[in-house]
């Protein structure tokens, strides 16, 4: 199952048309994209056996947020040993670094971003995993049961604020508005062969800059539902960004930069693909 966010409103995807869900379960379920996280299981079981025939087309760049409003946003660092490496860090032990990418940097899979003034904006593709069930102390053997889904997203950071002070400021660096570009769309686990095993590339004006696949991930998605869920509740319709492997453009000799004009494509096998224009 894929839902999305059409224009503000929650929809079922299934090619290039779109069911909406409030119309199609008479009112059971709301617009609000983000509120059926907290009905997930309810969700699931209605839209495995309605009638979702028909619909409208859309274009991708209709499509907002998919997950819009999330109450918790949580961001892995160095979780795949050659970005690790890039950076100049060991790879993690135990828990990885975490941070956030504030909500107000959320946006949807087809954006212009503005480059902030004096920065060297960089790119970090990422699989991002969508919490559907309320999650604390959960073993790693079932935490694929507490996943609603999977979308793309982008780690857009702005090295220069990032790095800057006596401590480093990653949250700040990675939250200008667009910042976090997701979508086009959420994509159940049971759509792929292996959740646990998704190619996930970028590329700069049709230039690749990463690949990699997610089997690398040091800590993979049930893990870090572990780890994470270990510390704090993980709530339904929170975000996690499960970290991006190398090909950065920090750790590259010379440095490179996201520029005016520039186009980003990100990719994540069986999602999607967002795509990102900087002015």
């Amino acid at each position: 199952m894929r839902i999305g966010n059409l224009a503000g409103r929650l929809a079922l995807l299934g090619g290039d048309r779109a069911v909406d869900v409030e119309a199609a379960s008479g009112g059971r379920f709301g617009p609000d994209p983000q509120a059926v996280y907290a009905e997930w299981d309810a969700f699931r079981a209605w839209a495995s056996d309605a009638d979702l025939g028909g619909g409208v087309r859309f274009d991708p760049a209709e499509l907002g947020a998919p997950v819009p409003a999330p109450r918790q946003v949580f961001a892995i660092g160095l979780n795949y040993r050659d970005h690790a490496a890039e950076s100049g860090f060991d790879a993690p032990d135990g828990l990885p670094p975490v941070f956030t990418k504030f909500a107000t940097s959320i946006t949807g899979p087809v954006t212009e971003v503005a480059l902030p003034p004096g920065g060297h904006t960089d790119w970090e593709v990422e699989l991002v995993a969508v919490i559907g069930r309320h999650a604390r102390n959960v073993p790693e053997d079932e935490g694929w049961d507490h996943v609603a889904g999977l979308t793309v997203g982008q780690d857009i950071s702005e090295r220069v604020s990032q790095l800057a002070g006596p401590a480093p400021q990653f949250s700040l660096g990675k939250s200008f508005p667009g910042f976090a570009p997701t979508g086009p769309w959420v994509v159940t686990p049971d759509e792929f062969a292996d959740p646990g095993d998704l190619e996930l590339s970028s590329a700069i004006n049709g230039e690749e800059v990463q690949k990699a696949r997610t089997r690398e991930l040091i800590f993979s998605v049930p893990l870090l539902v572990a780890r994470l869920s270990a510390v704090l509740p993980l709530l339904p319709g929170d975000l996690v960004f499960t970290g991006t492997p190398a090909g950065v453009g920090l750790g590259r000799t010379p440095q490179r930069w996201l520029a005016p004009g520039d186009e980003l494509v990100s990719r994540v096998e069986g999602i999607g693909e967002l795509r990102q224009r900087f002015a």
